[in-house]
């Protein structure tokens, strides 16, 4: 690859990913307006890394590599759609769909980046390393603020019980403990205040 590929390359994965901000999640915005979009969330998650980055379990905890790996999670859902985490029929062919998306949108890239973008993707979902494991924890808390902050609209909407979001959102306590024992008030407050089912 000439360095004259190069850049029409990366232009081109650019424009590609762009897509991602027409990609709706079963997340409501917290003025309960319209659905989040994966831009919107991959964008929120950067932000909390940031902010929430002391609560992180890891010592000496890489942000930039959490900021990288938040930033491309979901783009493989360009091609694969969102999945709704409480839709076990999509998740049965979840991994295939997007193992596949991942495939083609990062190999868009010139290889070096293709091959450092798919290593953050896979990490990301492995959850074997810090970093993984908080983003991963990032990744379940913002859903939930957003459903707490919008009397849980799309909880009631799906059915959503208390345990299985007690199910959904445990791994969080892997990256960052405090973060899960804070979402456990706010999942046992939702059921007080009628937010969500127990």
């Amino acid at each position: 690859m000439t360095e004259n590929d190069r850049l029409p390359r990366q232009i081109e994965f650019l424009v590609e990913i762009d897509k991602l901000k027409q990609v709706y999640r079963q997340t409501w915005l917290m003025d309960q307006s319209r659905l989040e979009n994966d831009a919107e969330h991959s964008w929120h998650l950067a932000v909390l890394a940031v902010v929430l980055a002391e609560y992180a379990a890891g010592p000496d905890l890489d942000l930039v590599k959490v900021l990288k790996m938040v930033l491309i999670h979901d783009l493989v859902e360009i091609d694969a759609g969102d999945t709704y985490a409480y839709d076990t029929d999509s998740q049965r062919d979840q991994a295939q769909r997007e193992r596949k998306a991942a495939d083609r949108l990062f190999h868009i890239l010139p290889p070096d980046q293709a091959a450092e973008f798919r290593a953050y993707w896979d990490e990301f979902d492995a959850r074997e390393t810090p970093e993984a494991c908080y983003a991963a924890a990032l990744d379940r808390l913002q859903p939930l603020l957003h459903n707490y902050h919008t009397q849980g609209k799309a909880w009631r909407e799906h059915g959503i019980t208390s345990d299985r979001v007690f199910e959904r959102n445990s791994p969080a306590a892997d990256g960052a403990p405090v973060l899960w024992q804070y979402a456990e008030g706010l999942i046992r407050d939702a059921v007080e205040k009628g937010y969500l089912a127990k």
